[in-house]
């Protein structure tokens, strides 16, 4: 069953992505007005994409389990390093601070570590311009990993997305969705999972500015009104959406489509519930319609495997 909800949450990611990524940055009601509800893969809308294209969330999660598939371990030079092949060969969707995040790492002349500290420096000092939700969008091959270790799982999400974000926002984020999936994949109640997860990284947290709002987001998210979701780029608000509509739906479906019709940052808010209600559900409540436009499936199953038994 472990071995389903590994499945899961990585092909939940990838779907919830590809469903997402033709409405990015559309409104509820432009959604609405267009589709009426969109539960099917489509083509064109945002980036005019055939139907069952992934993003850069999907992408870069890749880049990650690839590394934990072949390393056995996570190893953050190797993903940074990857990260930055992944961008030399192109593609159509990247975010601000993962571009500038590469870009120096291209350069070969700071590590990994000085790269991220550099970027998050030069957004300090404005509000939330840091922390953008780049890296907990592809963070969930980590929680497959290190299942049975959660100091490990700890340190590894929070090097992940230091790489591009070092925001604490961000890294205690990956920390928090990270330890939340991996409650999930060893059959865990949703509610027990969060409480758990929150337990578990706030004893970790070291006087982090802005942390004390990610908290209690992530453990109000399954008390919000579901008219009032929020739906932006910000990570904290994709957290507590894509727990609200992962942790309350009945089904790995009516997750996914009820994140992506709330409009916004659809992709991502997409791919995180996806990646939530697929370790929750497993892989065998994805529908087959939708795994089969995915050209990445074949693979996101093998890594999910190999992953699993590190």
């Amino acid at each position: 069953m472990r071995s389903d909800r590994a499945e899961g949450s990585l092909l939940g990611l990838a779907c919830g992505d590809a469903l997402g990524r033709p409405v990015e940055f559309k409104s509820r009601k432009a959604i609405q007005d267009e589709y009426g509800t969109l539960t099917e893969m489509v083509g064109g809308g945002t980036w005019n994409k055939s139907s069952g294209t992934v993003t850069d969330d999907t992408e870069q999660m890749l880049c990650i389990a690839r590394s934990l598939a072949e390393n056995r371990e996570f190893v953050p030079e190797d993903v940074a390093r990857r990260f930055v092949d992944w961008y030399e060969a192109g593609t159509f969707d990247i975010g601000n601070m993962t571009r500038d995040a590469l870009r120096r790492l291209r350069g070969n002349e700071e590590s990994w570590r000085e790269v991220g500290e550099a970027v998050y420096e030069d957004l300090r000092t404005q509000p939330n311009a840091g922390a953008g939700n780049g890296s907990v969008m592809r963070c969930a091959p980590i929680a497959v990993a290190y299942t049975g270790d959660y100091d490990e799982l700890f340190q590894a999400s929070f090097d992940s997305s230091w790489i591009t974000h070092a925001d604490p926002r961000c890294t205690y984020g990956c920390a928090l969705l990270n330890r939340v999936i991996a409650g999930l994949l060893d059959g865990e109640d949703g509610d027990k999972v969060v409480k758990e997860a929150v337990s578990f990284c706030g004893e970790r947290v070291e006087d982090e500015p802005n942390t004390d709002e990610l908290f209690e987001a992530v453990e109000d998210a399954r008390e919000l009104d579901g008219s009032d979701v929020p739906n932006s780029g910000y990570v904290v608000s994709t957290l507590q959406a894509s727990l609200y509509y992962a942790l309350t739906a009945e089904g790995f479906e009516e997750a996914v489509v009820d994140a992506v019709n709330n409009g916004g940052d659809t992709d991502t808010v997409g791919a995180v519930t996806g990646a939530i209600a697929g370790a929750r559900f497993g892989a065998s409540e994805i529908p087959n319609r939708w795994t089969a436009e995915i050209d990445e499936y074949d693979e996101l199953k093998a890594v999910a495997t190999t992953t699993h038994e590190i």
